[in-house]
């Protein structure tokens, strides 16, 4: 269990806000949503080194997950417009 408490350096913080507007703008989210996003690291085969985890929570309480197979600074627009049919409708 060597290393379990080292932290990692903090995503790039142009990067997050980066990919929060481009998330703001895909699923039309207001004031009173709110997104997380979390850089992952993965140990398991099959699984990238890191992963982007989007937490979105709406004002009424829903909740989704988005999900990208790398760090947040390597996400594009394009790979969030790819999520666009998976986005509920608000």
């Amino acid at each position: 269990m060597l290393g379990l408490f080292n932290r990692r350096p903090r995503p790039d913080a142009e990067a997050v806000a980066r990919l929060k507007g481009w998330i703001t703008g895909l699923m039309s989210l207001g004031e009173k949503d709110h997104i997380a996003i979390a850089e992952l690291a993965c140990h398991e085969p099959g699984c990238p080194d890191l992963e982007t985890v989007v937490t979105v929570t709406l004002a009424d309480r829903r909740r989704f997950v988005l999900r990208f197979p790398s760090a947040v600074a390597a996400v594009t627009k394009a790979d969030v417009a790819l999520l666009g049919p998976q986005v509920p409708a608000r």
